[in-house]
């Protein structure tokens, strides 16, 4: 016996014309050399309450298929299956996943579209865009920002190339994450080159204490300069100067762009801490869990490599 092969696109057109000229099943069978029982088969799976017709029957043949692979690629025994869970648990974006396991499977490609689909029709039970991805499945806003400026001594525009162009390891970036107000905030800083961030909490944006914060964020790290925005906080920033011996740098007012770095950065910590957070109910050890699961996320930008790999290279913090 011959193996059983698919109904083709210019079968199944073929079969609902001899349906409308009032055909029965086994003449339809005999023409198109098929059996009475695949006939009616074919008839009852794709058809309507409007009837049979070829290209929804054949659309929906596809979507069986895809959805039979799906399943057979995704079970919690697969080998992808366990990886893309395991990765997502992490808050891994899919296009991370995907370069991760195809650099690691070579032969067996994945491509993140496929895994943001499976998101999207929920094949991964328990995972969704709205609680693993960063943006929650929502379209990027951009809104103009708002900043207190004060009157800086150098501007980023000023730096040397070497910082530019991300040249060493120790040119920082520095920001605050605000949570509702009255609720506390966080400082972050982060590496140029290596993307690697640090971070310490605050219970509120006055000068003095955002100043301590930062110089307690960067003890025993290597510091060759610091970049920062225009907010008040950053106010006392010669006696930060002093106290890191490291020249700092402004950005224009309205121009966030300037410290991208450490944006995009403060938008991958926005997931975990969202718009009217409680920074007050958050301990040093779950601030720090969140900022070790962002240094051990591989990125784009450093070939897949993550922010740990690159600022520690050989397994030892630098100073």
């Amino acid at each position: 016996m011959s193996n059983y092969k698919h109904f083709t696109l210019e079968e199944r057109n073929y079969l609902q014309r001899l349906r409308e000229e009032g055909y029965g099943i086994r003449k339809i069978a005999r023409s198109l050399g098929r059996s009475p029982s695949s006939i009616s088969r074919e008839i009852k799976r794709n058809s309507s309450s409007k009837g049979y017709h070829h290209w929804r029957a054949n659309c929906l043949s596809v979507e069986r298929k895809r959805k039979s692979n799906t399943k057979k690629r995704l079970s919690e025994n697969s080998a992808l299956g366990s990886y893309v869970r395991e990765k997502l648990s992490k808050y891994w974006s899919p296009e991370c996943i995907a370069q991760t396991w195809n650099i690691e499977n070579p032969s067996d490609h994945l491509g993140h579209s496929t895994i943001y689909r499976w998101l999207k029709t929920r094949d991964l039970e328990g995972y969704s865009r709205k609680t693993h991805l960063r943006r929650r499945g929502k379209r990027k806003v951009v809104r103009k920002a708002n900043y207190n400026t004060i009157h800086p001594d150098r501007l980023i525009a000023d730096r040397p190339k070497n910082i530019q162009k991300r040249k060493r390891i120790g040119d920082w970036e520095g920001d605050t994450v605000c949570g509702a107000i009255g609720k506390g905030l966080i400082v972050t800083l982060v590496d140029r080159k290596s993307r690697y961030l640090c971070a310490a909490l605050l219970k509120n944006k006055t000068a003095e204490e955002t100043k301590n914060s930062l110089i307690s964020a960067l003890k025993n790290k290597k510091v060759c300069s610091l970049s920062l925005d225009n907010g008040s906080e950053f106010a006392l920033f010669r006696e930060i100067e002093k106290e890191i011996q490291a020249p700092i740098y402004f950005a224009k007012p309205h121009a966030p762009w300037e410290r991208g770095t450490n944006e995009n950065t403060n938008g991958l910590l926005r997931f975990f801490f969202p718009k009217g957070f409680d920074f007050l109910s958050l301990s040093d050890d779950d601030l720090q869990k969140v900022v070790d699961l962002l240094n051990n996320r591989p990125r784009k930008c450093l070939g897949w490599k993550t922010p740990a790999q690159v600022f520690h290279p050989h397994g030892v913090a630098l100073t």
